[in-house]
């Protein structure tokens, strides 16, 4: 029975190619994919039975570190998912994909799980780079053994990485600055919250806060801006009392800027203090997220294709190793708008 590197040598063209117009995936010229379904009519071979087959002479193991998530931290759930629908595409031509996890507020925990991933040897890494500092240091380990590697959602500059998978973190936050403007009153103030602990070792919240400022002040706007450090989020009682605090020390707050995608505990904590006409801006389609913006607790939420950005990743990532395919530096994701009139119109979760 024919194969698909039969098909390959018949067509004078990779395995991967074959698998690329096989599962209909573009990059193919339409001479080069022309001749390749000419081939497959030619030997009378259904497309099923092509794709079951193995197409790699050699395996190829893509290893993948993202962080965990939980009920109250639910944005990388949709990268997760992206990953393990390419995983099961891409086992039909021979790779395999490994997950490793670790909590996104435990440095140690990203460092320990780190290890762990250049233990294991994999041909490439797919990673989402949370720790600035850590990252820089054990990605000269992945350079060293000449392991390529993908940053996924951050893009962190100073390393060798081979491409970066996600949204531009500065433009959207200067697209918020715009959004935010647009809609406070003239005389207010906007608290930015920083909910992070050393901000500049993330890099896509600071690039975020970043654009934001920015905003303001290539466009000479004389609004008050006001960086608000509140860590822990978890208590909403204690939250709430933070707040009201906050809003009886500045009462001509009228904006809140949340540069994650934890907007909605804000909600919960501002319903508690009462204060009324506020506009609330905040990142990702979360569940939690969009049920605050079509309750109108939540004026706007940036957002981007996270399953996606995932899911193509991974099959570029395999067109790399199979097909020696080189990868776009920078590959951006569109910065969508989310307001209560479009959002169940958008792909913003799986």
């Amino acid at each position: 029975m024919i194969t698909i590197n039969d098909i390959a040598k018949e067509a004078k063209v990779s395995a991967g190619t074959v698998d690329r117009v096989i599962h209909e995936r573009g990059g193919v010229s339409k001479k080069t994919a022309a001749k390749i379904k000419s081939i497959i009519a030619k030997h009378d071979f259904q497309i099923n039975a092509i794709a079951s087959s193995l197409a790699l002479n050699k395996r190829v193991q893509i290893a993948v570190l993202i962080p965990d998530y939980d009920a109250g931290n639910t944005f990388w759930k949709s990268p997760m998912l992206g990953i393990l629908k390419a995983k099961e595409e891409v086992k039909k031509i021979g790779a395999s994909v490994s997950y490793f996890s670790f909590n996104q507020f435990d440095e140690a925990s990203y460092v320990r799980q780190f290890k762990e991933v250049i233990a294991s040897k994999p041909d490439a890494l797919l990673l989402a780079p949370l720790f600035g500092s850590a990252t820089k240091g054990l990605a000269k380990e992945l350079d060293d053994k000449e392991i390529p590697y993908v940053f996924l959602n951050i893009n962190l500059e100073g390393c060798n990485n081979i491409s970066f998978i996600g949204q531009d973190a500065y433009m959207s936050g200067f697209l918020a600055g715009k959004l935010m403007q647009l809609s406070i009153k003239e005389k207010s103030a906007i608290a930015i919250m920083q909910t992070r602990a050393n901000l500049d070792n993330n890099h896509a919240i600071y690039k975020r806060i970043k654009g934001f400022e920015d905003y303001f002040s290539l466009n000479k706007l004389s609004v008050p801006l006001l960086n608000i450090n509140l860590v822990d989020l978890e208590n909403t009682e204690v939250l709430a009392e933070k707040l009201k605090t906050m809003f009886v020390e500045n009462p001509y707050i009228k904006g809140v800027y949340v540069p994650n995608s934890r907007v909605f505990r804000f909600v919960k904590a501002i319903n508690d203090t009462k204060i009324k006409d506020l506009v609330l801006l905040g990142f990702d389609g979360t569940e939690e997220n969009v049920k605050c913006l079509e309750n109108e607790k939540v004026a706007f939420l940036i957002s981007q294709q996270p399953f996606k950005e995932a899911y193509e990743a991974i099959k570029l990532m395999v067109d790399f190793l199979v097909d020696k395919k080189e990868l776009d530096e920078r590959i951006y994701s569109p910065i969508e708008i989310l307001t209560k009139e479009n959002v169940q119109f958008s792909k913003h979760s799986k």
